[in-house]
């Protein structure tokens, strides 16, 4: 079994999406592919988990329009 990563960011901590965030078809009701927050926005860690799988570390963001969306490492960068 692979090492688990340690994460990049902490709970609490601002970032900002470094991509435009989509539904991927797990977002609640959403349709697929809709935009859930834009590149840019600035949100808030509110629980970092991890990929069972991977070992990967998962951050739920809590961004502005109330939206609290599961991003990976690559997808948010800090404020």
């Amino acid at each position: 079994m692979d090492e688990i990563r340690p994460p990049k960011f902490q709970w609490g901590q601002p970032v900002l999406a470094a991509i435009d965030l989509v539904n991927d078809g797990t977002y609640p009701d959403c349709v697929a592919d809709e935009l859930l927050t834009a590149r840019g926005s600035q949100g808030e860690v509110v629980q970092v988990g991890n990929h069972v799988e991977t070992q990967t570390p998962i951050y739920l963001v809590e961004f502005p329009n109330g939206r609290v969306i599961g991003c990976l490492e690559e997808e948010i960068s800090a404020a």
